[in-house]
């Protein structure tokens, strides 16, 4: 992708001005550029197909001996999820398009408006953006019908009782939405893909559709939660790895079918004409643009499927023989399927899309070659018939039982019951760091930045600028010690020892921030990253959003950054917030982010090189940091000399025949608190310190060189001022 773009321009007048009707979409003796008949049919059939085989193959469609719900229960669970799962990522891919892809007028960028400009002035929608935005509010309507379909139907298939409007279904219906997980988790996604559908017919600004979009994803986390996620040996992976399968699909998946929704408005007279232009490379045509752009979030969705299901399955195929089972049968099916999409992909990428670019001139559309675009629909319509194949068969394995049990084994123990997990061996020095599992969601997070840093570095360093290698140092640093503190010794050892919980906080909030912020990542992100002028929101253009709004000011304030990295601690501990992280997975993960996030923002306020809204002076810092010191020393002493026990019925009753009593290692923890967040304090005040002295050195250089330069008028000024006060203070003195 081109690394800087400027404003879109129009083949025609009419285009230019905005004259043209914004639904025109007439595709002039081009056919060939729109996808095929036979598309939405043959994904319609080969969705339907892909589930119905895959119901017989593993027989979750046959009838039961007992407690039967009944053929339409049967059948219409997979159905409404299949229903269900295209919505959700048609509904969010339209989201990221419209937010992140697409010009949202047509003309190029839209003015400035005033309080006292007249309506009519504004541009008119670009016909890609309203198609689009129509694309994801009946989406999103059908995402709310088919997930409230799959909660009803999911309870007659639980319950064992056939559909009906009896009061007992009905009240067994509401307890189950109520009080049982899978359930709850239905009921919510129903309701926030109802308030979805109504945000979606009415937000069109960029920051709106961003939050609308954040919100459709939230529905990802309880989908995650329940199903084979919510059992098996590896709790906490399982729920990791589904919801980056179910984020890669919604991404990919979704972003395709939006692709092919919206595809006559990319090659009609405002998308084969409209054309956006490269200061290096000339110009482009719309579909040319959005595909480049949509090309990387489908490589990130695609690696993101392919590694989070080979870890899913991973977890719960043991021996290879048991890919011949009904269960490893789909998982192998997806995989191949997954395989061949990945290789259409990488066709787009490497042959179709160049070719598209087309010539520099004012014919650019034309000049691209009309097999390559012939071949691109034709190759976007095969993926989505493969892709809602995938679809009906994930749906129908989403019901299958996995060959290895998901129930906790009879007699289990208490470290088993509360936590998940089997209780660890006795913590050891050398298990601090031989001692790993795997928290995949933070390994997929730190690979990428880790991959996202290196390559940035890189590419500015073809270009010919620079980049301090201390501050690549710092940023891998810091996320090899994120690594460590989310999947090594402190997590295996954080929901059985509070010293070793305390260990994990303390590495979260003020050691791995600390390296993170002094490698500068927004001031590469803003270097490195690709500039638009189309009036469209890339990653470059949602940062400076973010640093530039009044939330970022706000939450990048000194007393509000203070405030919130150290009173966060006082807040969880003696809350039922501790309570949460320790007993649900998405406490934990929640946890984990905003110890992480506080501690970022703290360490950028503190001693961050990058651009803030407002950068506090130097003895403003000084002071926060000594307060800071002092609170975490107060809560340290606190812990240290406390006689009562937190979470009593958690950390006292985890059968633990090693280590101090809970009441001692509780102790133990709050000495750590004392003792670790001292240090990163402390340096960071030296730091402070350094850079206050060396702005000072600084200051004075620069007066010196002005003194030279003007031969110290500013000090003589000042002698001249005084010299004329003395006089002044001599002639009254005498009257």
């Amino acid at each position: 992708m081109p690394s800087t773009e400027t404003a879109p321009r129009h083949g025609d007048r009419a285009a230019r001005d905005g004259s043209r009707p914004a639904g025109n979409t007439t595709v002039p003796g081009g056919a060939e550029r729109a996808l095929p008949v036979w598309t939405w049919p043959a994904v319609a059939a080969a969705g339907a197909l892909a589930l119905v085989l895959a119901a017989w193959f593993t027989g979750v469609s046959a009838a039961r001996e007992l407690s039967d719900p009944g053929a339409l229960t049967r059948w219409g669970v997979p159905i409404v999820e299949y229903g269900s799962n295209m919505a959700m990522s048609v509904t969010i891919g339209a989201l990221i398009f419209a937010a992140a892809i697409l010009p949202p007028h047509t003309g190029g960028r839209a003015p400035r408006r005033r309080k006292d400009d007249p309506p009519a002035e504004r541009l008119p929608e670009h016909p890609a953006f309203a198609r689009t935005m129509l694309v994801a509010s009946v989406a999103a309507g059908v995402w709310t019908l088919c997930a409230l379909a799959v909660g009803i139907l999911s309870y007659s298939d639980l319950a064992g009782i056939p559909l009906g409007a009896g009061a007992a279904f009905s009240d067994g219906l509401v307890a189950y939405f109520v009080s049982i997980s899978v359930g709850q988790a239905w009921f919510w996604v129903t309701v926030i893909a109802a308030v979805v559908t109504s945000l979606a017919v009415a937000v069109r600004s960029h920051s709106g559709l961003f939050w609308v979009g954040i919100l459709a994803m939230i529905a990802l986390v309880p989908l995650a939660l329940i199903g084979h996620a919510a059992g098996g040996d590896d709790h906490m992976a399982a729920v990791n790895s589904i919801g980056l399968h179910l984020l890669g699909v919604v991404v990919w998946v979704g972003g395709l079918l939006v692709l092919a929704l919206i595809a006559p408005t990319l090659v009609g007279p405002d998308g084969g004409t409209g054309r956006t232009t490269y200061r290096r490379q000339g110009a482009a045509p719309l579909v040319h643009t959005v595909l480049s752009r949509y090309s990387v979030l489908a490589g990130l969705g695609l690696f993101t499927v392919a590694l989070s299901g080979v870890v899913n399955a991973a977890l719960r195929v043991e021996h290879l023989h048991q890919l011949l089972a009904p269960y490893g049968g789909l998982v192998a099916v997806k995989f191949l399927a997954v395989v061949l999409l990945g290789l259409i992909g990488l066709a787009h990428r490497r042959w179709i899309i160049p070719q598209l670019r087309g010539g520099a001139g004012e014919d650019a559309a034309a000049e691209a070659p009309r097999p390559a675009r012939r071949l691109l629909w034709q190759l976007i319509a095969v993926e989505a018939v493969v892709m809602s194949a995938v679809m009906g068969v994930s749906a129908v394995l989403s019901r299958t039982a996995p060959p290895k049990p998901e129930e906790l084994p009879d007699g289990a123990s208490p470290a088993r019951i509360l936590t998940g997990y089997e209780l660890p061996p006795e913590l050891t020095g050398a298990r601090w760091f031989d001692l790993w599992r795997w928290d995949w969601l933070w390994v997929a997070v730190c690979v990428f930045l880790a991959i996202w840093y290196v390559r940035s570095t890189v590419q500015l360093h073809r270009r010919g600028d620079s980049w301090p290698v201390l501050r690549t140092i710092c940023w891998i640093l810091g996320l090899v010690v994120l690594t460590w503190a989310t999947s090594g010794a402190p997590a295996v050892y954080g929901r059985v020892l509070f010293s070793a919980h305390m260990v994990g906080h303390m590495t979260l909030t003020m050691i791995a921030p600390l390296f993170l912020a002094l490698g500068a990542p927004i001031t590469l992100a803003l270097r490195s990253l690709p500039v638009r002028t189309d009036d469209t929101r890339g990653p470059r253009e949602w940062i400076l959003w973010i640093v530039h709004s009044r939330w970022g000011a706000f939450i990048t304030h000194p007393i509000v950054a203070g405030a919130n990295f150290a009173g966060s601690i006082l807040v969880f501990y003696y809350t039922d917030f501790f309570r949460f992280a320790l007993e649900y997975h998405v406490g934990h993960e929640f946890m984990n982010v905003h110890f992480l996030l506080t501690g970022f923002v703290f360490a950028l306020v503190m001693v961050g090189a990058d651009p803030l809204p407002n950068r506090p002076p130097y003895p403003i810092r000084l002071v926060v940091l000594l307060a800071t010191m002092v609170f975490h020393a107060f809560i340290g002493v606190a812990m240290t000399s406390s006689t009562g026990l937190m979470q009593a019925d958690w950390f006292g009753n985890m059968g633990r025949p090693w280590g101090p009593d809970a009441l001692a290692d509780q102790q133990i923890g709050g000495a750590v608190m004392w003792g670790i967040g001292e240090f990163p304090t402390v340096a960071m005040a030296v730091t402070v310190a350094v850079l206050w002295a060396l702005d000072d050195r600084k200051v004075a250089e620069r007066y010196d060189r002005k003194a030279e330069r003007d031969g110290d008028a500013e000090l003589a000024a000042w002698n001249q001022m005084y010299s004329n006060l003395a006089d002044q203070e001599d002639r009254h003195g005498r009257r």
